[in-house]
């Protein structure tokens, strides 16, 4: 029989719930994505604490299949911008279509990426597709779902402790493996700077969809 223990379990009255649901979209609504960090080093207690709140995101049979990787090491981070920006010119100048590169360049991006040496924090983010138990080999479930999901925590969490955040796929992302000396199971899924936006750091003058653009009522 599973093991079971009581929930811990506050209700709240529906006015509370409206107030505690409209602070934390006004919170996310200033959450942007950032390219320009202060090389301000942050606490490592902070990252503790983040890192733990992606720690509680579901998972597939709670499998948990991520790995966290956290490099400060300038000699790492310099490794990994070199291969990154490798990459991204390959991307930039050969494999992706012009649409895309259109679409990019409202964003004022290219192949060139700094950041990944001056953000004080890299977050590598792994997905694990099995454990080894000995010699048994025992599946994970739902591994990209999952990792998405402790993702989506992790960035939350960056942005409530007053930090910054871009979510970076250099594509393919193989070299991380290499870097940072991950075993076969474990494959890379995001890199994410992480720090305090540089003095005057200004960003894209976006727009998000409307409610009525992605919700549907049924």
């Amino acid at each position: 029989m599973p093991d079971f223990i009581p929930l811990v379990y506050a209700p709240l009255t529906e006015q509370e719930q409206i107030q505690r649901a409209k602070s934390f979209l006004d919170s996310c609504n200033r959450r942007r994505t950032v390219r320009e960090f202060s090389s301000t080093p942050v606490s490592k207690e902070v990252l503790e604490c983040i890192l733990k709140t992606a720690g509680t995101a579901p998972s597939g049979a709670n499998k948990q299949p991520w790995q966290f990787v956290v490099v400060t090491e300038p000699a790492l981070k310099h490794q990994i911008r070199v291969a990154a920006e490798a990459e991204e010119r390959e991307s930039y100048e050969k494999r992706m279509r012009q649409e895309w590169l259109d679409d990019l360049a409202a964003l004022g991006t290219d192949w060139h990426k700094e950041f990944l040496e001056v953000a004080p924090v890299l977050i590598v983010v792994f997905s694990v597709a099995y454990t080894k138990e000995g010699e048994k080999t025992r599946k994970n479930y739902y591994v990209k779902e999952s990792v998405g999901i402790a993702s989506g925590f992790l960035l939350a969490a960056i942005h409530n402790a007053g930090l910054v955040s871009l979510t970076h796929t250099p594509s393919p992302m193989e070299f991380l493996q290499k870097i940072l000396n991950r075993p076969e199971n474990e494959k890379p899924f995001l890199l994410i700077p992480v720090g305090y936006p540089k003095e005057g750091t200004s960003v894209p003058n976006i727009h998000r969809k409307q409610l009525d653009d992605f919700v549907m009522w049924k």
